[in-house]
């Protein structure tokens, strides 16, 4: 199932008691359409806001239930803030979260005070220096314990991921005001985009150098890193697999 959602209406994607959550109203959704309850798997468990371009999931279904139309009503139940792009087949034991080889995350920082994205992107009135900010940045590339940057008491077996990109960018739109950030790795501690770009952010600022940044990776210590950021600006970008891609979804702005 290639989907994506706006995550302010749910805390995060995984059902969880007494919380209304992505996994569950799909899969409450399914429930009605087929009659029988369906269990779906992601790709990641977006923390609450955290929104996804795009998210796959994998599911169980008998032949006869996989039609051409079943995304269509998929979308007629789940509520404005998800969409269901396509339900594919794909080979026998294909697992959406340990077959995924890479994940790319982008997060969103505007300059210009607007009423039309400031629930999709984070602003700041100050300009930031990107260049140190990419400077830092680059230092994510040559380590692969990221315990700085992880959710203190989580259940994570280990902290060692392959990041493979780092990198601030302006986003190409009319007003030349947006930047995002974009990084890729194997795989992603819980809260670790956001702190990175906490910490990145307070680079930016001049509340910390380049090697305060990499004392701070080196440490191992999340009270040395920054603030997380609101996860309203952040979005699972991109999810990769050896045997499958997604098609391609048209959007427009800085989506697409």
């Amino acid at each position: 199932m290639h989907l994506a959602y706006r995550g302010a209406p749910f805390h995060g994607w995984q059902t969880q008691p007494n919380a209304v959550s992505v996994q569950q109203t799909i899969e409450e959704a399914l429930a009605k359409i087929l009659r029988r309850p369906v269990p779906i798997l992601g790709a990641g468990r977006t923390d609450a806001g955290v929104n996804a371009r795009m998210m796959i999931a994998h599911l169980d279904l008998d032949a006869e239930e996989l039609t051409p139309i079943l995304a269509r009503s998929l979308n007629t139940i789940v509520g404005p803030d998800i969409a269901i792009y396509s339900i594919s087949e794909v080979p026998d034991g294909s697992h959406a979260r340990f077959d995924a080889t890479e994940r790319t995350y982008r997060y969103f920082i505007n300059h210009l005070k607007t009423p039309f994205f400031n629930a999709l992107s984070w602003f700041s009135p100050r300009i930031l220096n990107y260049e140190l900010m990419n400077e830092a940045a680059a230092y994510l590339l040559e380590v692969d314990d990221f315990t700085s940057f992880a959710k203190l008491h989580s259940d994570a077996k280990t902290n060692i991921c392959d990041v493979r990109r780092a990198l601030w960018t302006p986003v190409d739109t009319p007003d030349g005001v947006y930047w995002q950030f974009e990084i890729s790795a194997d795989r992603f501690l819980r809260n670790m985009v956001r702190a990175i770009v906490g910490t990145l952010v307070d680079v930016g600022r001049g509340k910390l150098s380049v090697e305060d940044f990499r004392r701070i990776v080196a440490s191992k210590d999340r009270c040395a890193a920054g603030t997380s950021m609101p996860g309203y600006a952040l979005y699972l970008w991109d999810v990769r697999y050896p045997y499958y891609r997604p098609p391609k979804v048209i959007t427009s702005g800085f989506f697409a």
